[in-house]
C-alpha cells in the first residue's frame, strides 16, 4: 500500500509555534516518526509539506497518477478556507483521513468548519502527532 501524508501551512513550525497547543514535538520529530510508521505498518509512504495552497492542490491530483492508495492530510488553516483542497479530493476519490494535532472543537468559533473533511473518511483530532499514526494505521487495517 501507498500513503500520502500531506501537511499544510506552518505544520514545518512545529516546536516553535505555540507550544501550549501544538506541543514540543519538532516537524523532523513527526517525519522521524511517520518513517517509522510506514515501516513497521509495511506500507511505501511519501509526507509532503506545503505553506501554499496550489501546492497542496496540485500533490493531491498527482496522488491520482502516481500509484497512491490513501491519503492522510492536516490541512491546518486551509482546514477552514480551502474549497480547492476540498474539490481536489473529491476529484481523486482516493480514501483519506483528516488529521489535526489539537482538538480543533475546543478552539476558535472559525475553526468549527472543514472543508477538507467533507471529503474524508475519517478525522482524527486532538491526538498530537500521534494522530497521524492512527490514521496510517486505519487506511492500513479497513483499506478503504
Amino acid at each position: 500500500m501507498k500513503i500520502l501524508v500531506i501537511n499544510g501551512p506552518n505544520i514545518n513550525m512545529l516546536g516553535i509555534r505555540e507550544k501550549n497547543i501544538y506541543g514540543a514535538e519538532t516537524y523532523e520529530d513527526l517525519k522521524a516518526l511517520l518513517e517509522k510508521t510506514f515501516a513497521e505498518k509495511g506500507v511505501e509512504g511519501e509526507i509532503y509539506q506545503s505553506n501554499h495552497e496550489g501546492d497542496l492542490v496540485d500533490r493531491i491530483q498527482q496522488a491520482y497518477f502516481d500509484g497512491t492508495e490513501g491519503i492522510v492530510i492536516n490541512p491546518a488553516a486551509y482546514t477552514h478556507t480551502s474549497v480547492a483542497i476540498l474539490d481536489a479530493l473529491k476529484a481523486v476519490r482516493l480514501p483519506a483521513v483528516e488529521v489535526h494535532i489539537s482538538d480543533v472543537k475546543e478552539r476558535e468559533d472559525f475553526r468549527q468548519i472543514s472543508y477538507a473533511g467533507k471529503a474524508c473518511v475519517k478525522t482524527i483530532m486532538g491526538r498530537g502527532l500521534k494522530g497521524y499514526v492512527d490514521a496510517i494505521a486505519f487506511l492500513v487495517e479497513n483499506k478503504v
